[in-house]
């Protein structure tokens, strides 16, 4: 091949494209029954603002981000995440200006630099939710069940709810000493990422992937034994609401997520299926992100997750994923006069969204019905001689074989005929 696929990317094909329109449908649906509207962003952004936005000592900026310089010089990154560009948009665009509650969502692909293996590219398709404009624990466990409701949605049974709080800046300087106490004697036998992290961010010592280090966190102090008594409440209020929406969870200390700018709320959802990289989505509360940005100090909270291991959960349980394209109709002309006739009335169908598929190739009857059945059609429509003559088609159905005689010009009753099955 003279010009392969770039690595860690992939083309969506037709037979697996439909499952990605249904996920996205039903996100979609999903999101606007709890009144989010759908924003879309450049697929790149200024690089300063993601290291502003992720923290400059974060993987996703020192390794992972794609980083160009344009002909002025001016550095941009493509976006290795959803939630600073929504940020930079509600800041840019005054959407806190009427001082009401902001609820977005968005769908689209993210780029980062990674080693490419199952469940994880290097150009993948992320689905977000950002909540502006209010610290009510309320609105924490909407964007959890919303997440949850997704999900379960879907039909999947292995997941699991894991929530933590990371408490607010007052308390994180005490719990990052009685972190960095414990992990001192283990440093030796940290990765060298970890040993990197003890001094910058030891908090992010605990969300490493690295099955050594995943053993040492085990016995870490817990973030949640160094809460003040603010955030101790705003998480059992976040833990009553969830209780009232039904959403069951468990409640895990371990988890930080891996970006700086998470406070109070954090929360994954994880498959048992999928090996060290578990997590479908995950998210949290960022109260402090819109002024870091450049906005007035706003509440928010959201989360993301990625449709590439959604996929591989999904079908790692053995749910189906939405159907492929099967067209309602396959149309058939029996001659020239009936194919003139034909092709007028198959753009008068898909006017009306009837899916109609024709060959002109193929000119004999048994090539055509051979066709038809092949196409998994439900219905043929078949204009011959005698309907010519009479100004009618024939709707058969290729799953029972009956057979109605129609008006070629009355299009709503064959729509109607079709979509009736």
């Amino acid at each position: 091949m003279k010009y392969p696929i770039p690595r860690g990317t992939y083309d969506i094909l037709p037979d697996q494209s439909y499952k990605w329109q249904y996920l996205i449908r039903r996100f979609q649906d999903i999101a606007a029954s709890f009144g989010y509207h759908e924003i879309n962003t450049p697929i790149f952004e200024v690089s300063a603002l993601f290291e502003r936005s992720s923290g400059e000592s974060s993987d996703v900026v020192q390794k992972e981000m794609y980083r160009f310089t344009d002909r002025r010089g001016r550095e941009f990154a493509l976006r290795p995440e959803g939630t600073a560009p929504v940020v930079r948009s509600f800041v840019e665009n005054s959407m806190d200006k009427d001082g009401a509650k902001t609820k977005l969502f968005y769908v689209g692909p993210m780029f980062r630099y990674d080693r490419p293996q199952a469940g994880r590219y290097r150009q993948f398709w992320q689905y977000g939710i950002e909540f502006f404009g209010a610290q009510h624990p309320f609105y924490d466990a909407e964007v959890i069940a919303l997440l949850w409701q997704y999900l379960k949605g879907l039909g999947l049974s292995k997941i699991e709810l894991r929530i933590n709080s990371v408490g607010s800046p007052q308390c994180w300087e005490a719990y990052e000493k009685v972190l960095k106490e414990y992990y001192r004697p283990h440093l030796p036998q940290l990765c060298a990422d970890c040993q990197t992290r003890f001094e910058i961010k030891p908090k992010r010592l605990l969300d490493c992937k690295v099955p050594s280090c995943r053993t040492i966190a085990q016995d870490a102090p817990s973030q949640l034994d160094h809460l003040d008594e603010e955030s101790r409440q705003h998480f059992a209020e976040v833990q009553g609401h969830l209780n009232a929406a039904g959403v069951p969870y468990i409640i895990d200390p371990h988890i930080v997520r891996g970006l700086d700018y998470y406070s109070h709320t954090a929360f994954e959802v994880v498959f048992d299926g999928l090996g060290a990289q578990n997590t479908l989505a995950g998210g949290g509360r960022y109260n402090y992100l819109v002024e870091q940005i450049g906005g007035k100090s706003t509440p928010a909270i959201g989360f993301a997750g990625g449709f590439e291991r959604l996929i591989l959960a999904l079908e790692s349980e053995g749910i189906q994923i939405g159907k492929p394209l099967i067209p309602d109709i396959y149309a058939i002309a029996m001659g020239a006069e009936a194919q003139e006739a034909l092709i007028p009335l198959i753009y008068d169908l898909r006017r009306e969204l009837v899916s109609v598929e024709y060959d002109p190739t193929k000119t004999s009857f048994k090539a055509q019905m051979k066709a038809a059945n092949h196409s998994q059609a439900r219905f043929a429509l078949i204009i011959g001689e005698d309907e010519l003559a009479s100004g009618s088609v024939i709707l058969k159905d290729l799953e029972t074989g009956e057979q109605v005689s129609l008006s070629s010009k009355d299009i709503d009753a064959i729509r109607g005929a079709v979509i009736s099955k």
